[in-house]
């Protein structure tokens, strides 16, 4: 499956955001957007992925 991950192209063998964050390992802490749509991590499991989506993890910046 192709995806945009933080808009890098990825072909990675997954369905929901729970197993694309099982396989890319991102340090936490970190939020997720799957197609500009904020993701809660209750919804991971059940937050299924598409070709051609766009998914966004961030993690929060200090300062002001």
């Amino acid at each position: 499956m192709n995806i945009l991950i933080n808009n890098e192209p990825h072909d990675l063998s997954v369905q929901t955001v729970a197993d694309l964050i099982a396989q890319i390992k991102p340090e936490t802490p970190f939020a997720v957007a799957v197609n500009t749509a904020f993701v809660p991590k209750s919804a991971y499991e059940n937050t299924m992925l598409k070709d051609d989506d766009k998914v966004e993890i961030v993690r929060p910046v200090a300062g002001g």
